[in-house]
């Protein structure tokens, strides 16, 4: 018995103590390591527990924990650091500056490492470089964020197809996006619609569930991706639970959005003024007399009489600004709650989000309901599982193509003289039952209320995945993950605008659109360190689906305006429908292996079999390999003072493209109405077994580096990417049947430097940091058998060898001859000894065609200045783009060409040539004469831009104020996108691509294209 007594009465002690374990009052304060200044808004929590706080705007903090309690400080821009309580009631704490975290987790394709450990190339978007940005996709706010990431938004209309490019072009006719992947899903990035205006499919994604992007640039990182990443991969981390307290978020902003430029068109008197010299121009060249009824200058009068609804010349005329009225008052709300929280075993993400927005152009307008479920669940100490689910509804009310007579930007070409309003009707002008031909274009206006252009896009991305732990540093995954998108559009023009095509009782469209996406993935992952090594790898296979299904149905003519389901069409006059599928099959393996904490090798490989290439060439062997060497490890750099960190590093490895329609390698057969309406097929594609993928050999050199305890750090990189087996459609043979073949002719190239710097300019209760990213690309075409392919209007781009992609060729305008206003061109010609001759002449056809500038840059950049004070913040983000040209011709044929047609010219075309006003560029205005309006450089402008992209000011309420309040933190804050741009483009925006020009070829095209919007919101962020 006393030996029993001797061993429990011990542990009922113990047992007695630990269940009275004391409770303390613990406070202190955090201070930076630099300078000893107070660090206000540090994050303070209890290691596996609910309980923390954050410190006040002198540092200080205080809370209740136990004795065997552990506190957990972390502030953003500092290593965090953990203190064990004890005994302890006061801890101070001093937090090292680290602006780049080289401890910082990146996460890599299946897996994840430390940023120093790093031989790859991977840019990391941090959730606060994009939150609370006034944008609908997160695509649009990465951007000038990572070096060598161009994003281009093409337009200002909302839900519009967005332009990613990452280390330039790789392909002249597959696609040339980044693979997309949401929590290890490839998600649908297709363009689904079915008019030339292409739709945004990643505006369905919530930017404020984001809690990293991560971009893969070189071969090293990518290649585990295999023939999906010779475009670069986006890896999209959501959000998830963390365990401790609930924590409770809610925001809220609103504000309004303006065109961020208005190009000046002429008035009445000022179009009046120049039309008549344009008309007395062309008489004196054709020999009219002015009151001749035949003559130019009686047309005009009558033009502005008919135009003028015969209010021309009275105190009634009107003079139009039609370039004001394409635009509306364009309010912006976006209000998001997120819940998260857990415990050791399970946590939780919860969020949705309400977002209602207007375009600045009218009629346009996006409305998304979002909402996700994020859940871990810890089984046991060797299972995990969870599931991951973001569900929204997005309403895009859409307007026509930038080339159609309805898109509210073209209004500008309309007369000033004519009234926006039939004042016999009150309708808008050129509204039936008025005089169809006032106005003398379509006026957009008619549209509103008397059409629509709905899409309406259900998408669920959701995963689930469990995760067993083998045995100590060995684990197995698997996944499965779903995108299903299901998008509606619904077009309908009633009566009143369709006047004339054919269908004068109204016409409607109905197109739906099904992609059923599935993936698995399942790999291992193992770890393990012996000795002074360490190696981890993951080892593992892929699995892909994707089936897309469409059907279409038209109708026309409605009994009236009320109707407009097709049902009710009197002529049912098309229906159609159509399937596609692919799938991937992929094996995968990576290894990493450090050395003394210094030398750093890394392989992966991946084997792609495609349902798109032939049955000679479905899989594709895509390698890579890496190394990095940490200099400063080594003695004769450890010691040097200033020095913190300098890693030098190189890759090689090979990527591929299989982003391309599906099919092409098959011969196919299509059925169609034969003969005299009776069944048959016909084929339509010739076979090619041997097509395989596009391939790009990637290598990469780079040094990461970092001074003065990493307060000044960046990254120095240069790349060579070399694109071979293009995808292309060549000419055959006739005698084969068909004029064309899918095959894998030519090759490409895209070479670059990268530079990023990171800097903490000023510590202390003041601190300010930069972040710069600048980065170079040159794109050639290395060969192309031969072949030009041309494209975009009037042929002006080119894909030809020896030139970027995409290269502007076109005559070269030589000003204005002095002595009779005529247009010049040089001639170009090459001798027969090689000279060019550089002489001017007025006649076009004598002038030669000549590579006339790249819609590509030469160099990009952004620069972001963060300042804080207290509890105040500022953020300034510029970014540039520089060396491009954009192609005018669209818009300056017709609004830009000294007075060819009777559109509303541009106010430059007041400089056109008269006998006083010789030293000038503009040619003589004259009615319905061609006189410099032919494709030529007198349209290629420069691109060139610099655009306050995004300026925040914040202000955090002081702890001691909330806390009464039982809130955690407050932020106010005032937001404002597209601020200034500073540009030499004479349109309305140069960062154009017209939605319906726009391909691999035809880039850098302005056709009356909506300019960017400037919004400016004020919001809440509330956290308790």
């Amino acid at each position: 018995m006393s030996k029993i007594l001797r061993i429990v009465l011990p542990l009922l002690v113990l047992a007695v103590q630990m269940g009275h374990a004391q409770t303390r009052s613990v406070s202190g304060r955090v201070t930076s390591s630099d300078d000893n200044a107070a660090l206000p808004g540090v994050s303070v929590s209890v290691k596996g527990r609910t309980t923390g706080t954050l410190t006040d705007a002198n540092g200080n903090y205080a809370l209740n924990v136990d004795d065997d309690a552990t506190l957990i400080f972390s502030f953003i821009g500092f290593a965090s650091i953990e203190e064990q309580v004890g005994s302890r009631s006061v801890i101070n704490v001093k937090l090292q500056a680290d602006v780049r975290n080289l401890n910082e987790v990146v996460v890599t394709g299946y897996g994840q490492q430390i940023k120093r450990d790093l031989t790859g190339n991977i840019a990391k978007i941090r959730p606060a470089d994009i939150q609370d940005q006034p944008v609908t996709t997160f695509d649009q706010a990465i951007q000038g964020k990572a070096a060598g990431v161009q994003v281009n938004s093409g337009s200002g209309k909302l839900g519009q197809g967005i332009q990613v490019r990452v280390r330039g072009q790789s392909s002249v006719s597959a696609s040339n996006q980044p693979l997309y992947v949401v929590d290890g899903t490839p998600v649908t990035t297709d363009n689904l619609s079915f008019n030339a205006a292409a739709t945004n499919p990643l505006s369905d994604i919530n930017p404020q569930d984001i809690e990293s992007i991560e971009i893969l640039k070189d071969a090293s990182a990518g290649a585990i991706y295999g023939s999906r990443a010779a475009n670069g991969v986006v890896l999209i981390t959501t959000k998830k639970g963390r365990a401790g307290r609930t924590n409770v978020t809610f925001s809220a902003q609103a504000g309004s959005s303006e065109p961020t430029r208005k190009v000046q068109f002429l008035n009445t008197q000022q179009y009046v003024d120049f039309y008549r010299q344009a008309a007395a121009n062309s008489d004196r060249i054709d020999g009219y007399a002015a009151n001749d009824p035949d003559s130019y200058t009686t047309y005009m009068e009558d033009f502005f009489l008919t135009q003028g609804l015969g209010t021309f010349g009275t105190a009634n005329q009107a003079s139009t600004n039609w370039g004001d009225l394409a635009y509306q008052d364009a309010p912006f709300q976006q209000y998001d709650m997120n819940i998260n929280g857990g415990n050791d075993k399970t946590t939780f993400y919860l969020s949705g989000q309400i977002l209602d927005q207007k375009g600045i152009l009218i009629g346009n307008a996006l409305t998304r309901y979002s909402g996700r479920v994020n859940i871990d669940h810890k089984i046991s100490d060797r299972f995990r599982v969870g599931f991951n689910t973001g569900l929204s509804r997005t309403f895009n009310q859409r307007l026509s193509g930038d080339r159609q007579f309805d898109n509210p930007v073209q209004m500008v070409a309309l007369p000033p003289m004519t009234p926006s309003t039939d004042p016999a009707t009150g309708l808008p002008a050129g509204t039936p039952p008025g005089d169809i031909s006032i106005p003398y274009y379509y006026n957009p206006i008619v549209n509103l209320g008397n059409s629509n252009f709905n899409t309406t896009v259900y998408r669920n991305i959701s995963n689930v995945y469990g995760q067993l732990g083998i045995v100590k540093g060995l684990t197995f995954r698997t996944e499965f993950g779903i995108d299903v998108l299901n998008q509606q559009e619904e077009l309908y023009y009633s009566s009143k605008t369709q006047r004339n095509s054919g269908s004068p009782l109204g016409e409607a469209s109905n197109r739906y659109v099904r992609v059923e996406n599935y993936t698995t993935n399942n790999f291992f992952n193992y770890g393990t360190s012996f000795g002074r090594s360490v190696v981890d790898g993951v080892l593992g296979m892929s699995y892909q689906q994707s089936q897309r299904k469409t059907s279409l149905a038209e109708g026309q003519d409605f009994p009236s305006d009320a109707y407009k389901q097709l049902a009710s069409a009197a002529r049912k006059t098309n229906a159609s429908s159509t399937q596609t599928d692919y799938r991937f099959l992929s094996y995968f393996v990576r290894a990493n292996y450090k050395f003394a904490d210094r030398y750093l090798l890394g392989v992966s490989a991946r084997i792609d079999g495609s349902s798109r290439f032939g049955q000679d060439s479905r899989y594709g062997f895509f390698p890579a390999v890496s190394a990095g060497w940490v200099l400063t490890e080594e003695n004769f750099l450890k010691n040097i003072s200033g020095i913190s960190f300098l890693k030098l590093r190189a890759s090689y490895g090979r990527t591929g493209n299989a982003e391309i329609e599906n099919f092409p390698q098959l011969g196919l057969f299509t059925g169609d109405g034969g003969y005299a309406g009776l069944p048959g097929q016909r084929p339509s594609q010739l076979a090619n077994p041997n097509l395989k993928w596009e391939t790009t050999d990637q290598a990469d050199i780079g040094l990461d580096f970092g001074f003065l305890n990493n307060r000044i750090n960046g990254e120095i990189d240069y790349y060579n990417k070399q694109t071979t087996g293009l995808l292309l459609n060549v000419n055959v043979p006739g005698t084969t049947g068909f004029s064309t073949q899918f095959r894998n002719v030519g090759s490409l190239e895209n070479k670059g430097f990268e530079f990023v710097l990171n800097t903490e300019n000023t510590t202390g209760a003041f601190r300010w940091t930069t972040s710069l990213n600048a980065s170079t690309n040159r794109n050639k075409i290395t060969n192309l058998q031969g072949q030009i392919i041309e494209g975009g209007l009037n042929a002006m781009s080119r894909a030809v060898e020896g030139q970027p992609l995409g290269v502007f060729f076109t005559p070269e305008y030589a000003g204005v001859d002095p002595a009779n206003g005529n247009a010049l061109w040089y001639k170009n010609t090459t001798g027969t000894d090689g000279s060019i001759d550089r002489t001017t002449t007025s006649t076009y056809n004598q002038a030669q065609r000549v590579v006339a500038g790249s819609p590509l840059p030469k160099w990009t950049a952004g620069v972001t200045n963060t300042f804080s004070y207290k509890g105040f913040s500022l953020s300034v983000f510029f970014n540039g783009v520089f060396g491009n040209k954009i192609n005018f011709y669209g818009v300056g044929r017709f609004s830009s060409a000294n007075g060819r047609f009777e559109d509303n010219q541009t106010v430059d075309q007041l400089a056109a040539w008269t006998p006083q006003n010789t030293n000038t560029t503009v040619p003589e205005a004259r009615l319905f004469f061609n006189n410099g309006a032919q494709p030529s450089t007198r349209f290629i402008l420069d691109g060139s831009f610099v655009r306050l992209r995004n300026a925040t000011l914040a202000y955090n309420l002081p702890k001691n104020l909330i806390s009464r309040a039982k809130l955690n933190n407050v932020r106010i804050f005032v937001t404002g996108l597209n601020l200034l741009t500073f540009t030499n483009y004479a349109g309305w925006d140069p960062e154009v691509n017209a939605d319906d020009i726009v391909t691999n070829i035809a880039q850098g095209y302005d056709f009356y294209t909506a300019p960017q919007a400037r919004t400016i919101t004020g919001g809440i962020n509330i956290g308790f």
